[in-house]
């Protein structure tokens, strides 16, 4: 599975997260999946021309802290690509890490995670490589928890 540490910058509170790549629909944007394809294109330089699109999960509304809705609807899209090749991310994006979905059932993973901004809150996680930068926390672990749910590979 893709997973992007998202770059830091000042006043944007997902900065440094980690995240799949994607972003906003743009006006020229056909579609929300083609929004995906093209994003996913830009941030880590990944065509899905050639990937098989395995489905869509089903659409999360992405939280603050305290769980207040944030006002955003993310989509989620899953495709299988035999020969993604070499990465080039964007000024968008930290870092890219490809992560098998056994490392993803590994127990020894699972950890807590305190949210970044309040530090006070704490949320299930996954981790995925650095363990003071690469937690999958919040949206992206809801959407990955809900991807193994649906391939039989979840707890």
């Amino acid at each position: 599975m893709l997973f992007i540490e998202r770059a830091r910058h000042p006043g944007d509170p997902w900065s440094g997260q980690m995240a799949f790549p994607g972003g906003r629909v743009a006006l020229a944007d056909a579609t929300i999946q083609s929004a995906a394809e093209r994003e996913t294109l830009e941030e880590v330089g990944l065509s899905l021309e050639e990937a098989e699109k395995l489905g869509r999960l089903d659409d999360l509304e992405g939280l603050h802290g305290g769980g207040r809705p944030a006002g955003i609807v993310i989509s989620a899209f899953v495709y299988h690509h035999r020969s993604p090749g070499p990465l080039r991310v964007s000024d968008e994006v930290e870092e890219a890490l490809w992560v098998s979905l056994s490392a993803l059932c590994d127990p020894a993973r699972r950890v807590e995670y305190t949210h970044p901004l309040t530090g006070a809150e704490i949320y299930p996680g996954i981790l995925v490589g650095d363990p003071e930068r690469h937690v999958v926390w919040g949206l992206t672990y809801r959407f990955v928890e809900t991807f193994l749910a649906v391939a039989g590979l979840g707890a």
